[in-house]
């Protein structure tokens, strides 16, 4: 077996994992950012949830039903931008999406974690839409907010 199909197993198992056992699945109490997205093509639908607090995400939840994808992607950002500033979590949004154009990124500055296992739908351009779902509601959410 090559060192890519190794990865690609890896990666799979990775988005099973997320799609299977999503963190951060739920709802806030209180006083949060609220933003519905859907993606019509596939069926996606999320409902963000963000804390923010002196221009912090303390906290970051979603519900919604959709493909393994889509729902692995949310559990993915949530649990990137916890604890991250508001720029950090838009310029993440930006890796995200330059990622899944199937562009470079600079490992140094961000260590995607789990996410980097996303980088195989670039393969698959109907299923970016997916991937993109829950990082686009975070960054309408944070933008509507300034």
């Amino acid at each position: 077996m090559s060192l890519h199909s190794n990865l690609d197993t890896l990666y799979r198992q990775v988005i099973m994992d997320h799609y299977k056992n999503p963190r951060n699945r739920g709802e806030l109490e209180g006083e949060t950012l609220h933003v519905n997205m859907n993606n019509p093509t596939c069926g996606d639908r999320i409902q963000l949830q963000l804390k923010v607090e002196d221009n912090k995400i303390s906290e970051a939840k979603f519900v919604g039903e959709g493909c393994s994808i889509s729902l692995s992607s949310a559990s993915m950002m949530t649990d990137a931008v916890k604890g991250r500033t508001v720029e950090e979590a838009l310029e993440m949004a930006g890796i995200f999406s330059s990622m899944m154009q199937g562009q470079e990124y600079d490992e140094e500055k961000y260590d995607l974690g789990d996410i980097e296992a996303l980088q195989g739908v670039t393969k698959f351009p109907a299923r970016i839409k997916c991937a993109t779902l829950a990082w686009k509601a975070m960054e309408k959410g944070l933008n509507e907010e300034e």
